[in-house]
């Protein structure tokens, strides 16, 4: 099959991202520091300007723009119609040049081999529940990867709709508590309430077993790190963010524990950074 052959995508996911302001998600509670994190790891571990970056299931560009107005060369792909509009309008209102902004997916990516420095799978490993489909994502980024380059992988963690029920008070809502049973059983989520504040659907990865799936023969994983922490268990996190010495003291805490197996569960979110070839 041509590359550029649409796959079927979950019409729950691309209707969610149509009502959910995806857009703007980073500037809003703990999501601050899943972004501010994010940045931390692609900083400290990808190359320096100028490289090429594929920033795959980059939705409104929130890292593409960044990157780009750094002098990164980056394309961006995700599935979501509207999400990359809106990427493109933000590139052109900013005058940050993208070098490309495509609807695509994850599993059959548009891009040649060996084409570029790093990969971004910062949304796919979660939204492709089936584990054949992510397999096929991390084998897609191996091959457009050149030698020595990058992967930066994200999931959601297993107890992350726990966590998070427990922070935000959605455990009395008896179908909340539901989903969040199926979460822990079978990693699979599915959100029939038509609340977008309970996502939509995903799979939540235990570390081990997506430490797993990032496994492929041509590629090593550097490490696992946790983004947020203990942060998001925080009930008064926007109080404590508008306070700079306060913000300071969440980003350092996720920071402490980001490498520590026994902690990763705190976090919703981990990063792992899986090399190609022998680095």
């Amino acid at each position: 099959m041509d590359r550029r052959d649409s796959i079927p995508f979950d019409p729950a996911i691309g209707a969610f991202y149509d009502q959910w302001a995806e857009e703007t998600r980073h500037l809003q509670g703990v999501f601050q520091l899943e972004a501010l994190r994010t940045r931390e790891l692609i900083t400290r571990f990808a190359p320096r300007p100028p490289a090429t970056i594929l920033d795959v299931g980059g939705a409104a560009g929130v890292y593409a723009l960044w990157l780009a107005a750094q002098g990164y060369t980056v394309h961006l792909l995700d599935p979501v119609r509207r999400l990359v509009g809106e990427a493109r309008r933000q590139a052109e209102a900013s005058s940050v040049r993208l070098a490309s902004a495509e609807v695509g997916d994850a599993r059959a990516l548009p891009y040649d081999d060996a084409s570029a420095d790093c990969v971004l799978l910062l949304g796919p490993m979660y939204h492709l529940v089936e584990a054949a489909d992510r397999a096929r994502a991390v084998s897609e980024a191996a091959r457009v990867l050149k030698p020595r380059g990058l992967l930066f992988a994200a999931c959601i963690t297993r107890w992350a709709s726990l966590l998070d029920g427990l922070a935000r008070d959605y455990l009395g809502d008896i179908q909340f508590a539901a989903m969040v049973e199926e979460d822990l059983n079978t990693g699979q989520h599915r959100n029939p309430t038509g609340q977008v504040e309970y996502f939509t659907t995903a799979y939540f990865h235990t570390p081990d077993q997506f430490a797993a799936e990032l496994g492929h023969s041509d590629l090593r994983l550097r490490g696992l790190f946790g983004l947020e922490g203990p942060a998001g268990l925080v009930g008064d996190f926007d109080e404590r963010w508008a306070d700079p010495r306060k913000r300071e003291d969440l980003v350092r805490a996720a920071r402490k524990v980001e490498s520590e197996p026994s902690l990763f569960g705190l976090s919703a979110h981990l990063v792992g950074i899986v090399a190609k070839g022998g680095i």
